[in-house]
């Protein structure tokens, strides 16, 4: 009987190599935000609706019932959303999906505080971070950073 109990536990532990095995050789989405829309909003609080393309460069479709979205502005939280959305994105494809961001008063003030000390030309750093849901394995992380130039003052001649 204990043979038969190690065979047993022997398979269980191979078999769940080999499942995790396979999930690992899926390639990262790709995020990219394509506009922002402006929503109603409460108090002091800003809101937007942030559009983004979630590219699918994996040859099967991911399934998602939920989304959330955090957004970085030099080293500081600025917005942040939720959004029960579900679909798929298909095998080699791309979906648009439409997640609410609150922007706080408070995250407002930090950041003007920050750029205040800001000149015509300098960059700002940003960082978006995210993720798909789809049950206990199927939650998919996705982050972009980059830096964004502040803007030139238009030329009085």
């Amino acid at each position: 009987m204990p043979r038969l109990l190690r065979l047993c536990l022997l398979t269980l532990l191979a078999a769940s190599l080999a499942a995790c095995a396979s999930l690992s050789n899926r390639d990262p989405l790709r995020v990219d935000l394509v506009g922002l829309e402006p929503l109603p909003s409460q108090g002091l609080e800003v809101r937007f609706a942030a559009k983004l393309r979630v590219q699918n460069p994996n040859d099967s479709a991911v399934s998602f019932n939920g989304m959330a979205l955090d957004l970085d502005v030099n080293g500081q939280p600025l917005a942040s959303g939720v959004s029960d959305q579900h679909g798929d994105v298909p095998r080699f494809g791309e979906t648009l999906i439409s997640v609410p961001l609150s922007i706080s008063a408070f995250s407002m003030v930090r950041q003007a505080w920050g750029a205040a000390g800001y000149h015509p030309g300098q960059e700002l750093s940003y960082e978006l971070r995210g993720k798909l849901a789809d049950g206990l394995f199927g939650t998919r992380r996705f982050s972009d950073s980059g830096t964004l130039s502040w803007p030139q003052p238009p030329n009085p001649y």
